[in-house]
């Protein structure tokens, strides 16, 4: 059982020994990597076709507009609060 668990853990140490050093020598990669400063790209060759997508039903206003009633009311005896406030002044 501890010669399974030994070849276990060698096999494991093994393929991740692997693995780091291929991650490390892809990741080094060139330094002298050169861009250009524009690039272009030509699509006149290119023919784009397609259609305009809307619904396929028919728009129906069936609701009337509702008439509520005002939520502002206008109290009667402003006018005479008023005069009696400039009264007290």
């Amino acid at each position: 059982m501890k010669l399974l668990r030994l070849i276990t853990v060698l096999g494991v140490l093994g393929v991740a020994g692997n693995a780091f050093a291929q991650a490390k020598a892809s990741g080094g990669g060139d330094d002298n990597v050169q861009y250009k400063a524009k690039t272009v790209y030509d699509f006149e060759d290119d023919m784009v076709e397609g259609d305009l997508q809307r619904p396929d039903g028919e728009l129906v206003n069936s609701l009337k507009k509702t008439e509520h009633s005002s939520l502002i009311e206008i109290r009667k005896d402003f006018i005479p609060e008023m005069l009696k406030s400039l009264e007290d002044i």
